[in-house]
């Protein structure tokens, strides 16, 4: 009997040895960073397909904190897009105990995942040096939408692969914690309303900076969104659709229309009124700006009419829609957003 007993505990050691080697060869971890300037590719390094849809195939260390991921997306037709990290003092991937809270920093239309890092300060601002800042493409006028493409849907779905494919690639494998809110410019400043709204309890504060704030506001609105809809030669029915037959899907992205899930967030709107102000080139003007101030202006009626509890608006009036006012703007609003993270700024 106790010959039975011992062997059969042996057995079960030994069962028992061979899944946790098993769980050791499958579960990912985080890879070692390259240099400055090298890719993984040179290095040998590769990352394992993400259950969520998404992978990471190449990384690159671009400069002092700032790392590249090369994210492959099912969301986007398997195509890969980067997506720029500006990393926190002390950041590393590879300890899956540390969590860090994460600013999600979006480009406008007509830019990239470089432009943030390129185009202002972000990357020497101290104040960012204890978040992770999380900088990906959207494709150059994606809009932060997955895309209506004639009721087919399908490529591109950037909603779907920043909320949810990078959002838990970043969490599993490289030290982004749910503590997050998110900002972005024009373009990205409507994606910035549009993420908050749409995904309650995903980020905490939102800031949008000359943000395509209510896009159905007139015709004069509806018409300058298609033509950038347009823009590469693109069909801008692609999108949302036609905005009388696909009214609801256009609603469904048009912040204005969405200010009761905005309501309980801090908020926090900026925009000029598109004449020649103090940061700009003299004789300058932009319609774009000017009708962006009016969405604006709109959507901050509606947040209050709704009962909006933390909304802070700063229409600055002469300014036209350029990276030195946005620049600005990121640091008037970072004591709200890292209010909102809890973080010591």
């Amino acid at each position: 009997m106790f010959a039975t007993v011992t062997t059969l505990l042996t057995r079960r050691v030994h069962v028992l040895l061979v899944l946790a080697v098993l769980l050791a060869t499958l579960t990912p971890t985080a890879p070692a960073l390259a240099r400055a300037g090298e890719s993984t590719e040179a290095t040998g390094t590769s990352r394992s397909l993400s259950p969520r849809g998404a992978e990471v195939v190449d990384v690159t260390q671009v400069a002092d904190r700032q790392i590249d991921l090369s994210v492959r997306s099912t969301a986007l037709g398997g195509r890969t897009v980067k997506v720029r990290l500006l990393t926190p003092d002390g950041w590393n991937p590879a300890d899956r105990r540390q969590h860090w809270p994460t600013f999600w920093l979006l480009h406008g239309c007509c830019g990239d995942y470089t432009s943030w890092t390129t185009l202002t300060d972000v990357a020497e601002t101290d104040s960012l040096r204890d978040v992770l800042v999380v900088m990906p493409e959207a494709g150059w006028n994606g809009w932060y939408s997955d895309w209506w493409n004639h009721g087919q849907g399908g490529d591109p779905a950037w909603e779907t692969f920043h909320t949810v494919e990078l959002r838990h690639l970043l969490e599993r494998d490289w030290g982004a914690g749910s503590n997050r809110v998110v900002a972005g410019l024009s373009m990205g400043g409507q994606g910035a309303l549009l993420y908050a709204a749409r995904h309650p309890g995903m980020f905490k504060a939102t800031a949008a900076y000359s943000g395509s704030a209510h896009p159905l506001l007139n015709d004069e609105s509806v018409n300058r969104i298609m033509g950038l809809f347009a823009g590469q030669g693109n069909d801008p029915l692609r999108v949302w659709g036609d905005p009388v037959a696909q009214r609801r899907i256009w609603q469904a992205h048009d912040p204005f229309h969405l200010a009761k899930r905005l309501r309980s967030l801090p908020v926090y709107l900026s925009c000029g009124d598109g004449t020649t102000g103090p940061l700009d080139p003299p004789g300058s003007t932009s319609a774009l700006e000017a009708d962006f101030n009016r969405q604006n202006h709109a959507l901050a009626a509606e947040l209050k009419r709704v009962g909006a509890r933390h909304l802070t608006t700063h229409f600055y009036g002469p300014g036209t829609h350029g990276w030195a006012y946005w620049e600005r703007e990121l640091h008037a609003s970072l004591p709200l957003l890292l209010g909102a993270l809890r973080v010591d700024n």
